[in-house]
């Protein structure tokens, strides 16, 4: 008997029947599949490309599935259903994007500044676990206190304009003990996961009082509560997962949405929608095994939605299941293609320890809206930290049953946002993303999606389009991780046939850099009357009378419009015809892309910003408007005013409009406004401060330290037999780092930076374990701030344990070490600063 269900005789899932999509269309391919040798590509790659060329059918049309969701309340206003295509909101198409943020995992007086920068981040919704075993640790004892506010946590996303899925289990895995069940219910050895009567009377009492949190924050009682999922990674139980359903409505969560995980071949009832995972990389495979066979195609356009892989260790070890045969090219078609965990990075286990980047999360992610994607959510969006619990931590392991060990506290995911507010690159390139989708999203979801040409020959352009039939994006990649790259593409050129109009772009071929993810507009309407026809930059935002594009390096930018235009400001226009169409002006810039790259048109302006400067690019709340916001630091808005988290001893913010002055309320730092002196003309629309942090950034205490230590001898544990997590630490080399305590006061939060090669690290203050570490090649942080007055008694200890190649654990091959050993090249404390901006009355 497994932890999590009855017995059960080995079995296999069959493939989902292939479903007419309304919502895809056959590719269309000028580039047909093969097998080449390097040679041959080479010789292929110096010859001209031809235009690509498809023609965009009519979209079908969308039909509500009533079935789906139920008790919305709402009127017309804000009522949310779904169709087969996508979801409605008022009426009108909704792009939900979405981040898995786990309150539990969060110190409390932490969830409003990552909230903060979720919302900031361009994320509209927040999906949480709410973990069984947190909540009832000893039966019928239920903790909603602490951490563990539930409704707490509700209401403060919704203060940041967030809304919220929960995902109440009550099995959940996310890396949790048992899948987040109760020591106390596994003990039990109940048929758990089934429609067992007394595991069902449990089931009901915690639903029960799960619900009760949410009392009053359901969207038909005006609140922020849109959707539930039910389980997770439940294959072949459709049944007990339309019991939980039931369940829930009963005991009185009404819902617009239902979801369950369907990837895997997953069975599921009518009454759920089956929402699906994209990673590049897996901790769950084996250290043997490179870079996945799974994760190539969710780098290229494709209609297959599920992935039989993710999890699959799981269903092997645990219920003895498997998935055999090829995902259907168009699995589900009838449903919208609706995603919960596209990786917002990766975790690691003992034995695989993946390396993530933030370009990959960026391109898988544009990658499924280039497939047809209507729903962006992300797995993780915010670290966190594992709890823990009566029976001590509450991560996964070999221990209780599960094929891997994880770390015992660090649920860092390499995350956007990361398990100590850390915030990365994949946030501000998942931003330009969510920007446009905040605008364009009504249009995009009801778009039908065209896969023009791409297949696993890296020689081949990948390349999709979505389109109401009249107007629309086309998508180009020429992205996979780095390790496994595909070619540059020569000569790119593409036309489209929209309602009988011809779409070529660009206008001269161009050569596309390898490395690259773009989404280029095609008949994009600027004003009422000015059409932009093509575009070789990307939309970012609109604002009043600004439209915001992004230049990518190694691309020149041009912009087609049509008919007659008057172009000023950074740009000239030449009329032309031919493929262009019978009356166009394409324009070309006359000063680099930048925050002062203003192009002037006929009743508006378009910003075309450089690609760094479009990586600092926001859209918040301040001062009572929306107003766009650059921004060397991360910042979020709240109440109108500008929160600032910088690691720098200067930092610029600029607004546009300009709200008129910005001081200091809050925090450290001080404020001056740039002048002229500091570059600023009269044509820059930007308003610029600078905002100045004395002691902000990183403060080198130790350096260059190659301690001894001896390893303890592998061993291999679990159900698959795979490297176990040492737990023989007397060879450990033990470091104490004393730390000033000047470093650790005064500021908002002082993280211990350790940058350094070995295998696994401790970190101890006094008796307690604050952080561990598998090494995998980047830094490893720990959070001083709750321990400031040990630290000052006890510093903290480092525990660590060299690096031994012949282990046989997998690190990524760019970052494998030279040699065996332990290495400390330094250890920082890096003091964050929060300063709060707002307006001067």
């Amino acid at each position: 008997m497994t932890p999590e269900h009855g017995p059960k005789a080995p079995q296999s899932l069959p493939s989902l029947p292939s479903l007419p999509s309304p919502a895809t269309t056959p590719a269309q391919t000028t580039t047909p599949a093969q097998t080449t040798t390097s040679s041959q590509t080479a010789a292929r790659s110096a010859l001209p490309r031809p235009n690509r060329s498809v023609r965009v059918p009519p979209t079908d049309p969308a039909t509500r599935l009533t079935f789906l969701g139920d008790g919305d309340g709402h009127d017309r206003s804000d009522r949310i259903e779904v169709t087969t295509r996508f979801l409605e909101r008022g009426g009108r198409p909704w792009f939900p994007v979405t981040g898995e943020v786990h309150y539990s995992r969060i110190p409390r007086d932490r969830w409003s500044e990552v909230l903060g920068h979720a919302r900031a981040g361009g994320l509209d919704t927040v999906a949480t676990y709410v973990f069984w075993q947190a909540h009832e640790p000893t039966p019928g004892d239920y903790r909603w206190d602490g951490d563990l506010d539930l409704r707490a946590f509700v209401e403060l996303a919704a203060h940041h304009g967030l809304d919220v899925v929960v995902r109440i289990g009550p099995w959940a895995h996310g890396e949790a003990r048992h899948g987040g069940f109760p020591d106390w219910l596994v003990d039990r050895g109940l048929r758990t996961r089934t429609d067992d009567p007394e595991y069902l009377d449990l089931v009901q009492a915690f639903y029960s009082q799960t619900i009760r949190q949410l009392d009053g924050l359901t969207h038909a009682d005006g609140g922020p509560v849109v959707g539930a999922q039910i389980e997770n990674e439940l294959y072949d139980q459709p049944a007990h997962l339309a019991t939980l359903r039931r369940t829930a409505e009963d005991l009185g969560l009404h819902l617009p949405v239902w979801t369950a995980t369907g990837w895997g071949g997953a069975q599921l009832p009518g009454t759920l929608l089956p929402v699906y995972s994209a990673y590049a990389d897996g901790f769950w495979e084996e250290s043997s095994t490179g870079w996945p066979e799974f994760a190539a195609i969710h780098f290229r356009y494709s209609e297959v939605r599920d992935d039989l892989t993710v999890g699959a260790d799981l269903r092997e070890a645990l219920d003895q299941i498997t998935v055999g045969g090829e995902v259907p090219a168009s699995d589900r078609g009838m449903l919208p293609f609706v995603t919960c965990e596209l990786g917002g990075g990766m975790h690691v286990a003992y034995h695989r320890r993946p390396l993530v980047g933030a370009q990959d999360v960026a391109a898988l992610a544009l990658a499924k809206i280039g497939s047809g994607s209507v729903w962006q959510g992300y797995y993780m969006y915010a670290g966190g930290t594992q709890r823990v619990g009566p029976h001590g931590t509450e991560q996964e392991s070999q221990a209780t049953g599960y094929p891997n060990d994880v770390p015992t506290r660090s649920y860092d995911f390499y995350a956007p946002v990361g398990e100590h507010g850390q915030i990365r690159l994949h946030h501000h390139l998942l931003r330009r993303q969510h920007l446009w989708l905040a605008d364009e999203g009504v249009r995009l979801a009801a778009m039908a999606t065209t896969v023009g040409g791409g297949s696993e020959d890296p020689a081949e352009l990948r390349w999709s389009v979505r389109s109401d039939g009249r107007s629309g994006y086309l998508f180009l990649t020429t992205y996979q991780p780095p390790a496994h790259p595909v070619e540059a593409q020569p000569g790119v050129q593409v036309t489209v046939d929209l309602d009988g109009t011809e779409v070529t772009v660009p206008a001269r071929p161009v050569d596309l850099p390898a490395g690259l993810s773009l989404v280029w507009p095609l008949r994009y309407a600027l004003t009422p009357d000015l059409e932009l026809r093509s575009a070789t930059a990307q939309v970012l935002a609109r604002l009043d009378d600004v439209v915001v594009l992004a230049a990518t390096d190694g691309v020149d930018v041009e912009l087609v419009l049509d008919g007659a235009v008057e172009v000023g400001g950074a740009a000239v226009g030449q009329r032309t015809g031919g493929g262009l169409g019978a009356d166009s002006t394409v324009v070309t810039l006359t000063e680099p892309p930048g925050p002062r790259c203003v192009v002037d048109l006929p009743g508006v302006r378009v910003l075309v910003l450089d690609d760094a400067s479009a990586s600092r690019l926001y859209r918040l709340g301040v001062a009572g408007r929306d107003r766009l916001v650059l921004s060397d630091a991360p910042v979020y808005a709240e109440d109108g005013a500008l929160v600032v988290h910088t690691t720098g001893s200067e930092t610029t913010v600029s607004l546009l409009p300009a709200p008129g002055a910005l001081a200091v309320a809050g925090g450290e730092g001080a404020l001056s406004r740039a002048a002229s002196a500091d570059g600023r003309g009269a044509d820059d629309p930007w308003e610029t401060w600078i905002l100045s942090v004395l002691g902000a950034g990183p403060h080198r205490l130790l350096t260059d330290l190659c301690p001894e230590a001896v390893a303890s001898p592998p061993e291999r544990g679990g159900p698959m037999g795979r490297l176990s997590a040492p737990t023989d630490w007397a060879g450990a080399a033990r470091v104490r780092v004393d730390v000033p305590v000047e470093l650790v006061e005064g500021t908002d939060r002082a993280l211990l930076r350790v940058d350094w090669t070995g295998d696994v690290g401790r970190a101890w203050v006094g008796d307690h374990l604050v952080s561990d570490h598998f090494w995998h090649g980047r830094v490893w942080d720990v959070d001083l701030t709750p321990w400031r007055e040990e630290i000052v008694v006890h510093g903290v200890v480092l525990e660590l344990l060299p690096w031994v190649a012949e282990t046989g654990v997998r690190v990524d091959p760019s970052v494998v070490p030279g040699g065996d050993g332990l290495e400390i090249r330094s250890v920082d404390v890096v003091r964050v600063a929060r300063t709060v901006l707002a307006p001067r009355p």
